[in-house]
């Protein structure tokens, strides 16, 4: 239970819901009884042809308790529902409060398809723990030791079959079958992701696919995902059938057992013919609500291996947040990165190594090197995204980790090598930046941008599909413009703009932010002559440090790299 115990700690938060849910289950099961071994009894009394007033005490007795049962079963049916739903709602907020924090970096570890099965598919799984294995046991074991005292009062040995039956079909069976049930619903959850997994690539691939001739190969293999798939749960069903049949058979032999025990008895004088139907009813009922621990085993492994999945996404324990303090400023702010080093989770290479750096108020800094050097990552531990192994980033001399991140993306205009587009109109996209700007001011924005032949009721697709490169990468701009605070971070932002565009567009954003700290990252070498600092980076380190015309001087690795994009530019 130790993979269940963050959803059992949501689900006593109902607590009142949970006790009317267990006290009307039991009057329930318990009544069920009464009536069925009132009739017993009933049918037993009426054949000895007893005074009226006597049987019409049993039949009204037998009517009584079958209008209580009836309620009963309504108000559990109604107050567990609303126990679960509630559940629920609670796992549902609880897990994006915790995923949240992640939500910059959870895709360094799970793939979307399968992140998507665990939210969705996991998710309503849970809604099964209270209905299905939280609280139908408690309501057993009360209803049974009830019955099993009643019943010791005409008999101890039926008392003592019936407890016998309890154990085998409530407690040691359901045990085996959830031993079982393990290795049986092994690969079900995970061939679940595996194929959200495979039909989200196909999707977001398929055009890709299609144009290297490999989308037959694709449908096969997801095909074929889908046929395990389906073999797993046709597994799973049989499993369950059995686990049934096996409970209900064990049932029916109790019941037999209760029966051929009662007529020994009474043939040795050692009980009163007229309590064998009473006990036999008594026996047959009972053994009806032990149904639902025929799927216990099921659904208890079902919500483990659903916990656990979920708990692998936001961590086996509910984190502490450090108190952190709300980052005010009114001016651009010094940055400092002091001896820091990063990797990404299940990579041994270290994608920082001892980075030393140092971006003073108001400074224009370039970040350039080769692909896979690292400057995107310095970008990403700058804005908090990730957390640093070694070291510490200082934002206006506190440490970064100490300060609220939703205030340092607050103060920050950020453009990103992939940036997301809404469905919507060009308008609605700007609008996530400033929602108080006005239309002439959206409008001149876009001016600035490169993007005047938009207009604001244009059309915007999910993720931009209907912008080309260079379009996406300038409405990304003119949203960090209309933001215009005083840390600006971009990371490749004109790369897939001509130069001439590219210009124009510098050209405005130094000098909007001609008092801001702006920290860029950059494949090309061209037009980094206005940086305060150019720093250059090889391998997760930094290896030179400067402005343009020093590094140029120093004939070092900049100046090579710009030997070679020269040379490329102008063969």
């Amino acid at each position: 239970m130790k993979d269940l115990s963050v959803i059992i700690r949501l689900l006593f938060k109902e607590k009142k819901d949970i006790l009317l849910s267990v006290i009307c289950g039991f009057i329930g099961g318990i009544t069920a009884v009464g009536l069925f071994s009132a009739s017993g009894y009933l049918i037993s009394q009426a054949a000895f042809a007893p005074p009226i007033y006597t049987l019409m005490i049993l039949v009204a007795t037998v009517k009584l308790l079958g209008i209580i049962s009836a309620v009963s079963r309504y108000g559990e049916r109604y107050y567990s529902h609303r126990g679960t739903f509630t559940m629920l709602s609670n796992i549902r907020v609880s897990f994006y409060e915790r995923l949240e924090p992640l939500a910059p970096r959870i895709f360094q570890k799970f793939r979307s398809g399968d992140l998507l099965a665990r939210i969705v598919g996991d998710v309503e799984t849970l809604q099964n723990f209270f209905l299905r294995v939280f609280y139908p046991p408690i309501v057993l074991l009360l209803v049974f030791l009830c019955t099993i005292f009643f019943t010791a009062f005409f008999s101890w040995v039926h008392a003592l079959i019936i407890f016998t039956g309890f154990i085998l079909t409530t407690v040691l069976i359901p045990a085996f079958f959830a031993w079982r049930q393990r290795k049986v619903d092994q690969g079900l959850r995970e061939e679940r992701g595996r194929l959200s997994t495979e039909v989200t690539e196909l999707f977001y691939g398929f055009r890709d696919l299609k144009i290297y001739q490999q989308l037959d190969e694709k449908e096969e293999s997801l095909e074929a995902i889908a046929e395990d798939y389906v073999k797993e749960q046709e597994k799973a069903g049989i499993h369950h059938l059995y686990n049934e049949s096996v409970n209900t058979f064990i049932s029916l032999v109790i019941s037999v057992v209760v029966l051929a025990v009662g007529a020994y008895l009474i043939a040795q004088g050692s009980l009163d013919g007229i309590f064998l139907a009473m006990l036999l009813m008594i026996s047959l009922t009972v053994f009806e609500n032990t149904t639902s621990m025929a799927i216990f085993p099921s659904h208890l492994e079902d919500n483990r291996r659903a916990a656990k999945r979920l708990e692998s996404v936001v961590g086996t324990q509910v984190s502490v947040e450090k108190e952190t303090e709300v980052l005010d400023i009114n001016s651009s702010p010094t940055i400092e990165m002091k001896n820091v080093s990063f990797s990404y989770p299940d990579e041994e290479r270290e994608t920082l190594n001892g980075i030393n750096l140092s971006f003073p108020v108001g400074t224009k800094s370039a970040i350039v090197g080769p692909s896979g050097s690292g400057k995107s990552t310095i970008l990403s531990l700058l804005l908090n995204f990730n957390k640093v192994d070694a070291g510490e980033i200082l934002l206006n001399h506190q440490d970064i980790n100490d300060i609220d991140k939703e205030s340092i993306w607050k103060h920050s205009n950020v453009v990103l090598q992939e940036n997301h587009f809404f469905f919507g109109t060009v308008k609605d996209n700007l609008a996530i930046a400033s929602e108080n700007a006005t239309n002439e001011e959206l409008q001149d924005v876009l001016k600035k941008v490169e993007l005047e032949h938009l207009q604001l009721n244009s059309q915007v697709l999910e993720k931009g599909a209907n912008l080309s490169g260079g379009e996406k990468q300038r409405l990304a701009i003119a949203r960090a413009m209309l933001k215009n605070s005083f840390i600006w971070m971009l990371d490749e932002p004109t790369s897939s703009m001509d130069s001439l565009t590219e210009a124009k567009i510098y050209e405005e954003l130094f000098q909007l932010a001609a008092n801001d700290t702006l920290v860029l990252i950059s494949h090309r070498l061209n037009g980094l002559e206005k940086m305060d600092q150019i720093i250059v980076m090889e391998d997760g380190k930094v290896v030179e440090v400067g402005n343009y015309e020093d590094l140029m001087q120093k004939q070092g690795y900049f100046y090579e790299l710009k030997q070679i994009e020269q040379s490329v530019f102008q063969g």
